[in-house]
């Protein structure tokens, strides 16, 4: 008898008492598809992820803190390196060794998640909290069909019969728009094109209805017409079935065209969150301004389109003060010494810069 690798984010979870009601019937059970006033589903308080080394440590992630609301999509945006996936990567309990939580919380449902051993994360992950990756032939073995795959994925966190996994799968590929699911059950992942095993990949990710999504550049390796088809399909999840969303990439397009609220982060730490509408009409960090500044934009003639000059920080070498301060066309005397906290600029809506702490700044303020 062949022993399998597990295809779902959980190896090993123990089964429910009772069978999870069918997709179908979430919508009158989580239809909290916009952001409300209520605890939010997850909440990051002073996160920190180190990277430990011969002479001390070297930090990656600096005191990273956001909620996320029930059926909210947050978008988290950033350059290479900025520590999006990172985060990620710090929810779901996939870092990789010698990469480490050093400090903060990770509280879902009130559960701080940096609690939780192996096992009972292996629990968590695919059950409450599912993944979306950038590379779909990362996530899929190429040694077992679709239909396999979705079936050990249901009946290791669900208890149901393989008729019944069989039942909700199908019904998953066709929600997500894969043409004849009964055909392409029993197809491997080199027979779909990069849009199709992408719809795969989000079927495995939400099949045992998670609360939490985290979709980690899921559209990057996509052209703009299978991109649009999958940023429909993640906005049409949340608004039907309550899902709450994590979507990291650097596309303030994808960001504009899908989230409610945008989390900037820049050399491992948030410099701004706030409403898509507002932060995209009128980004306050000076980094924000930059990287919407660097956009193409139609119509607008140009001799050369704008650019935040420097490159990112490694991990190892962030300067004092500001991550930023070197690369900011703004900076003052406090930015070179003192780490701005966040600091409202609006209602909901904050930016880690010494423009709005009061101090006198260069040309009389922000």
């Amino acid at each position: 008898m062949r022993q399998r690798k597990s295809h779902s984010p959980s190896a090993a979870a123990k089964p429910a008492a009772q069978a999870a009601p069918p997709r179908s019937s979430l919508s009158s059970a989580r239809s909290a598809a916009q952001p409300s006033a209520a605890a939010p589903l997850l909440s990051v308080r002073n996160l920190r992820v180190e990277i430990p080394h011969r002479r001390g440590a070297v930090t990656a992630l600096h005191d990273v803190s956001f909620d996320v609301a029930r059926g909210e999509i947050l978008g988290v945006v950033g350059e290479s390196g900025a520590g999006k996936s990172l985060t990620g990567q710090a929810i779901i309990g996939l870092l990789e060794p010698p990469l480490r939580i050093s400090g903060g919380q990770i509280l879902f449902d009130g559960q701080d998640l940096c609690t939780f051993d192996r096992a009972r994360m292996r629990g968590m992950r695919g059950k409450e909290i599912g993944a979306i990756f950038q590379d779909p032939l990362t996530s899929l073995n190429p040694l077992f069909t679709i239909g396999e795959m979705l079936m050990e994925t249901l009946t290791t966190h669900l208890p149901l019969s393989p008729t019944q996994a069989r039942e909700r799968a199908l019904a998953m590929l066709a929600e997500v728009g894969i043409p004849s699911p009964q055909e392409r059950f029993g197809h491997y992942p080199h027979q779909f094109s990069g849009g199709m095993r992408q719809r795969v990949v989000i079927a495995l990710a939400l099949c045992t209805n998670p609360r939490l999504v985290i979709a980690d550049e899921p559209t990057t390796a996509l052209d703009v017409s299978v991109q649009a088809q999958i940023i429909s399909l993640l906005k049409r999840l949340s608004r039907e079935h309550g899902t709450t969303v994590i979507l990291i990439t650097h596309d303030m397009g994808v960001i504009a065209e899908t989230a409610h609220r945008v989390c900037v982060m820049y050399a491992g730490r948030v410099v701004e969150i706030g409403p898509v509408r507002d932060l995209v009409s009128a980004p306050q960090h000076p980094y924000s301004q930059g990287l919407l500044q660097s956009i193409p934009r139609m119509g607008a003639v140009l001799e050369r389109l704008p650019q935040i000059e420097g490159t990112m920080p490694r991990p190892g070498g962030i300067p004092p003060g500001c991550a930023f301060h070197p690369r900011c066309p703004r900076r003052f005397a406090p930015c070179d010494q003192i780490v701005p906290p966040p600091l409202p600029v609006a209602p909901g809506h904050v930016a880690a810069c010494h423009l709005f702490s009061g101090a006198s700044a260069p040309g009389g303020g922000p």
